[in-house]
């Protein structure tokens, strides 16, 4: 087993040895932030703010077929009207293409990433789990995937909010994809490197991103970094159990009113709120929030249907 070290250039003012909390919200511009992305935005926030840390914001654009015009500069309009203020400078994933291909370039040279052209239907044939059978290939980077080889296949962490978690070993040891066919870099190698890039210390997010964290986790170790704490909230369903999306075109929340939206997040978050603050300002409502997040009461599940 290979164990390498992948230089990522981090920001004149952060270190390896900035203790301090750092979070982030990180959204992608495919539509506007509807409930459950404000619950999840909420969250980490909070989580940060409890602790004096500092949240950061990251938009995801790296996918431009799917994002929708003018989304980035909406959402980050509803992050400020509901009182959740970023602390640092708008990061933009499509903006650090010469830091992703850096990192692949660091791992080709240790013969770290292949090329693979399997497609979707094929592996969903074979069970839906990648079998290597284009590891020891030589293809064309052009029309393929660059795939990891996957040297550590974690499977299992200590969630902030979940307790002790652990998906399917054929999944966490599977290689995954860095770059798809088409060119775009793939989410997986996206967020690592800025999370990286970053200085992330702690990651709040929905339960969707359980499994997927084993494979952040992999990449994590497989680069030589250490990996931030994970803590996943419940996911909102509707009562047919969709997930809140933007995919699936949950409405958008109200900039114009934010109060009800955020006193309805904190209790879906399990917060005890008071009745009092049902007259107050997005302000006022983040302000007692911080004072009295607790990640105790948030709901050890992995969904909660909205009625």
């Amino acid at each position: 087993m290979k164990h390498v070290k992948v230089n990522i250039t981090r920001p004149l003012n952060l270190s390896e040895n900035n203790t301090q909390y750092r979070g982030r919200f990180a959204p992608s511009p495919s539509g506007f932030l509807h409930f459950g992305s404000l619950i999840a935005a909420l969250a980490s926030y909070l989580h940060a703010k409890h602790q004096q840390g500092v949240w950061l914001v990251r938009i995801e654009d790296i996918d431009p077929p799917r994002e929708k015009p003018g989304a980035s500069d909406t959402i980050l309009a509803t992050l400020d009207a509901y009182g959740l203020h970023w602390d640092e400078s708008v990061l933009y994933q499509s903006q650090q293409s010469d830091l992703y291909q850096d990192v692949l370039r660091q791992l080709s040279h240790q013969k770290l990433t292949y090329h693979c052209q399997c497609s979707r239907a094929q592996i969903k044939a074979q069970g839906g789990i990648y079998q290597g059978q284009c590891s020891n290939s030589d293809f064309p980077q052009q029309n393929n995937s660059t795939r990891l080889h996957n040297q550590h296949g974690i499977y299992s962490y200590q969630d902030l909010i979940q307790g002790k978690y652990a998906c399917s070993k054929v999944l966490a040891e599977e290689d995954f994809i860095l770059v798809r066919k088409d060119g775009l870099f793939a989410y997986q190698l996206a967020v690592v490197v800025d999370d990286i890039y970053q200085n992330i210390t702690h990651v709040i997010r929905g339960c969707d991103l359980l499994d997927p964290t084993t494979r952040q986790l992999s990449f994590y170790q497989q680069l030589g970094y250490q990996a931030p704490q994970f803590g996943h909230i419940p996911l909102a369903v509707t009562e047919q159990g969709y997930k809140l999306s933007k995919q699936n075109n949950a409405p958008a929340i109200d900039n114009n009113n934010p109060a009800p939206a955020l006193i309805a997040a904190l209790k879906f978050l399990g917060q005890n709120v008071p009745d009092e603050l049902q007259g107050y300002s997005a302000e006022r409502i983040i302000q007692w929030a911080i004072k009295s997040w607790s990640t105790d009461h948030i709901p050890k599940k992995k969904q909660i249907s909205l009625e």
